[in-house]
């Protein structure tokens, strides 16, 4: 079975200008008045948003590790059975995922090959000439499951640095479908968890059209329209399987510039088993509403808003209220702010919420990296206890106290490749969380 065609914009390496050729030829596509559709590989929060920005449609992650071949193929059937083309977007190189079996390893690789999908790579050139076509030719021979259908050049140095360039990839036999020359105008602004959220970055529908102007100018897209290939799906239709159980029937789910990180796909099943999502924003001193039976913190950037959230006495208090009844879960940065205190970037520490016993620090940075496999310890708003779940952490916070036991620690986590990590994040009467991002149930 298969729906609408697609493509996966890849690169070998993180940093080459992926996500600024996908947003420009998203932007350009759907003003052409193309049904275009965007999609990420891996777990990333932040560039679904700019490519539901430059499409005016949902994003979703797909990831060959963390979710099952149904639900992926259930997300790519939602999103392409409603396109005329899906432009995919990789994560950090082509091949780079972690050492599982073939086509689970959640590298973006694994996921071409399993729709069909030809990859359009993105080369940054800068620095190099001909010998840009030996990283191309590698690329294409690495996997024989996949086939790399073109390249796009990014960081031309000048037309001579372009025609050396393409003469090595025409010895290769690869087209070129276009090159940016290097311009700062192109570039998005960055924090240290990636992109400036898309609800953040200023004038963001100007620098969308700017980014479609250059790729139109730049890159034969009609020739790169082509070279689609219907999205090949494993499954015949069916019940769609749900990511994640919803928490509650009526959640209460933080949503602001502090709090953001909530998967797509996940919304969806949640929505799609029937349960209700109502949003607030603690930054806006508001408190989860009452009539709800369930609050759900995301992570985001608490880190950058602690002293407005520690002088939201409202949200705070309506907050601390819900628990005594009612369940509350925290991911990353809504942890954070259900412990004790958070440390800001300037070493300031501020009050959160109080509901667990754990404070953490900002200014004490620390890179947490990878895909976590957790298994519940306890019932709460992500199931029973034993249940498996999959997902992954990236923060640079660090816990700096905690009063941790067995009995009131979140869950207990490995890695991806089975190694123990102990236990994470903590669980106090109605209130859990943990720096745990959940992607699917497994």
């Amino acid at each position: 079975m298969s729906v609408g065609p697609g493509l996966l914009v890849a690169a070998p390496r993180s940093g080459s200008g992926k996500t600024t050729i996908v947003l420009g030829l998203q932007r350009a596509l759907a003003r052409r008045g193309l049904r275009v559709r965007g999609m990420k590989c891996g777990p990333d929060y932040i560039d679904p948003a700019f490519h539901a920005a430059a499409t005016g449609a949902p994003s979703f992650n797909l990831d060959s590790f963390a979710m099952s071949p149904p639900l992926l193929d259930a997300l790519a059937s939602e999103a392409a059975g409603d396109a005329e083309l899906v432009i995919a977007e990789g994560s950090m190189g082509l091949f780079d995922g972690i050492c599982q079996e073939t086509g689970r390893t959640g590298a973006s690789a694994d996921i071409a090959a399993l729709f069909g999908w030809p990859v359009i790579l993105v080369l940054d050139v800068s620095g190099h000439a001909q010998s840009a076509a030996a990283v191309a030719l590698g690329c294409a021979r690495f996997d024989p499951r996949i086939e790399v259908a073109g390249v796009v050049l990014n960081k031309v140095a000048s037309e001579r640095h372009r025609r050396l360039v393409e003469d090595g990839m025409a010895r290769i036999g690869l087209p070129v479908l276009g090159a940016l020359m290097r311009s700062s105008d192109l570039t998005l602004p960055e924090r240290h968890l990636g992109l400036v959220q898309a609800g953040e970055t200023d004038e963001l529908d100007g620098r969308l059209e700017r980014l479609a102007d250059a790729v139109e100018t730049a890159l034969d897209i009609d020739r790169l329209i082509a070279m689609a290939r219907p999205t090949r799906l494993q499954s015949a239709g069916g019940a769609r399987p749900l990511p994640l159980p919803p928490p509650g029937q009526r959640i209460a789910l933080a949503t602001d510039q502090a709090f953001s990180f909530v998967y797509p796909h996940v919304l969806l099943g949640w929505r799609a088993a029937g349960a209700e999502i109502v949003t607030f924003s603690p930054l806006a001193n508001e408190p989860p509403p009452p009539d709800c039976d369930v609050c759900w913190l995301p992570g985001g950037y608490p880190e950058l808003h602690a002293g407005c959230i520690a002088g939201a006495a409202r949200f705070l208090d309506g907050l601390r209220r819900f628990a005594e009844s009612r369940t509350v879960h925290g991911e990353c940065g809504g942890y954070m702010v259900l412990g004790r205190s958070l440390e800001d970037g300037d070493g300031h520490a501020h009050a959160m919420a109080g509901l667990l016993p754990v404070e953490t620090s900002y200014a004490k940075r620390k890179m947490h990296l990878g895909y976590r496999v957790a298994h519940l310890l306890g019932d709460g708003a992500m199931g029973q206890a034993g249940r498996r779940l999959v997902g992954h952490e990236f923060h640079y916070a660090s816990v700096t106290q905690s009063d941790t036991s067995h009995e009131t620690a979140f869950a207990t986590i490995t890695d991806a490749e089975g190694n123990d990590l102990g236990t994470a994040g903590h669980r106090r009467g109605l209130v859990t969380g943990s720096f745990f991002h959940a992607i699917a149930h497994g």
